[in-house]
């Protein structure tokens, strides 16, 4: 058993009592908590990432909900604690539950949350920023100019590749990969080609209807294209972001041999998690083609690189960072605690969990209703009828 963890506590007489793992951002999912009651009790340790005994010691032998970060292992040990302690809700602050054994938390009835709709915009953003960062060289530049390397202007200095008239090529055209999709189209005027199984007729019918405004206005019209496969978008495109789930058909999706049948000169970008690109095979391609560049958010053993991915100057590295605005974490803390408090309170589960905009309002109350609970069928919760 580990030692006892360091907590900061709020509201100490409430009668229900909700943990955190980790200080959120903001203070309105604390003061939701509070108001119904709660005792909040958050983990201080100065400690990225607890250990499973970690977690034991923080829930104890009472404790009604955990809020819990996607680096925790939550398996049967940790359900079954929480459900030795009365616990009868988790959330992730996190739209992905990879590290959730949902199985294990059906088996002792524990419902489990998670906080979609409000990461989209925000993880297109920075898959666009890292499309447009590696594009035009800016951290290449930046290093240069920090060492003081920079004496004057030159005709080949950092030389990177227009975007307007290129091809952006998007795997996966959720709701993220659509948001991202509609950024590269209207911002710098790219074509789009992408695959998915199944169709997105709004995003299509959204370049359509922005190449006929092109048009009208005297300029070439963009255009899109649904690819009949996965290979022919990373054949065609100059940019390509992944945004795929991550499941056993998606694991090394991006590997050696789909790597070597993209153009020498194109743009990867990973913003959904790091196990769909072969890691080792993206460094050996780094390495033999210098003008292919690539943008990552996610690594296949966060929170460590493969071994030479550090070292490559066509790499940009970012440490997962993709939901990282104040608005986004500030929502997906405030979704996480209510979808503790929705099932300490027996409130039915929101209807659509990408539709959370009510319970963001930080001039209203949210809806008597759990956002998301992504194992509310297994165990027979309610749906909400708001």
């Amino acid at each position: 058993m580990a030692k006892p963890v360091s907590i900061e506590v709020w509201n100490p007489n409430g009668k229900y009592r909700v943990v955190s793992t980790k200080p959120m951002p903001g203070t309105r999912w604390i003061n939701l908590l509070v108001e119904q009651d709660c005792r909040v009790e958050i983990c201080t340790q100065k400690k990225t990432i607890l250990s499973v005994e970690d977690i034991i010691a923080l829930i104890g032998d009472k404790c009604d909900g955990v809020i819990g970060q996607l680096t925790e292992d939550w398996g049967e040990t940790l359900f079954s604690a929480l459900s030795k302690a009365g616990g009868k809700a988790f959330s992730n602050m996190a739209v992905g539950y990879n590290n959730v054994d949902v199985n294990a938390a059906n088996k002792y009835g524990v419902a489990v949350g998670n906080t979609p709709g409000v990461l989209t915009e925000t993880t297109a953003e920075l898959a666009a920023s890292l499309s447009l960062a590696a594009a035009r060289r800016i951290v290449e530049a930046d290093e240069f100019m920090r060492a003081g390397l920079y004496d004057g202007w030159l005709p080949n200095l950092y030389v990177g590749n227009l975007l307007k008239g290129q091809t952006v090529g998007v795997i996966g055209a959720g709701r993220i990969g659509s948001a991202y999709a509609r950024m590269m189209v209207e911002g710098f005027k790219m074509n789009l080609i992408y695959f998915d199984l199944y169709q997105s007729t709004r995003l299509e019918k959204f370049v359509t209807a922005y190449g006929e405004f092109l048009k009208a206005n005297g300029e070439q019209p963009v255009t899109w294209k649904r690819a009949s496969s996965m290979d022919e978008v990373l054949q065609q495109a100059d940019v390509i972001s992944l945004h795929p789930i991550l499941d056993k058909t998606t694991y090394h999706l991006v590997n050696k041999e789909r790597l070597a049948l993209m153009k020498k000169e194109a743009i990867l970008i990973n913003c959904s998690r790091g196990p769909v690109i072969d890691e080792v095979a993206l460094v050996e391609h780094l390495k033999h083609n210098p003008m292919f560049r690539v943008g990552l958010d996610v690594f296949e053993d966060e929170p460590y690189m493969k071994p030479g991915l550090g070292d490559m100057k066509n790499a940009i590295v970012v440490p997962h960072i993709a939901s990282a605005s104040k608005w986004t974490r500030e929502g997906m803390a405030t979704l996480a605690a209510l979808n503790v408090l929705g099932k300490i309170k027996g409130y039915p589960v929101w209807s659509d969990p990408n539709r959370v905009e009510p319970f963001l309002n930080e001039n209203a109350r949210p809806p008597a209703a759990a956002p998301s609970i992504v194992n509310a069928k297994a165990l027979g919760l309610p749906v909400s009828k708001l």
